[in-house]
C-alpha cells in the first residue's frame, strides 16, 4: 500500500494525449507519466505529437540551445533558451 496518493492533475474538459495507447482522452483518465496536455480541445489534443515535433524543431534551431560546437546542445542535459543548464530530477 502506497502511503502517498498521487494526486491526478487535469479536470474534466481538459484533453490529454495518451503516448502509450495513441489515443485522446478527456479528463484525466491515465497516469501524468503517459499525457501529453492539457489541452483545450480534442483537436489540439490529436496533434499533440506533431506539436512535439514542431516545438522540437524550432528548439534543435534556436541559437539560444547552442553548446557551441555548432550542435544542438540542450536535449536531455539542459540548456535551453533560459541559459541554465541545470537538470530537473522528477
Amino acid at each position: 500500500m502506497a502511503l502517498f496518493k498521487r494526486k491526478t492533475v487535469g479536470e474534466p474538459g481538459d484533453w490529454f494525449f495518451n503516448v502509450d495507447t495513441g489515443q485522446v482522452e478527456e479528463g484525466p483518465q491515465s497516469p501524468g507519466k503517459h499525457r501529453l496536455g492539457p489541452y483545450g480541445s480534442r483537436e489540439e489534443a490529436e496533434r499533440a505529437l506533431e506539436s512535439a515535433r514542431e516545438r522540437t524543431q524550432q528548439w534543435e534551431n534556436d541559437p539560444r540551445w547552442r553548446d557551441g560546437g555548432g550542435a544542438a546542445g540542450g536535449g536531455a542535459s539542459g540548456g535551453g533558451p533560459s541559459g541554465g543548464g541545470e537538470e530537473r530530477g522528477e
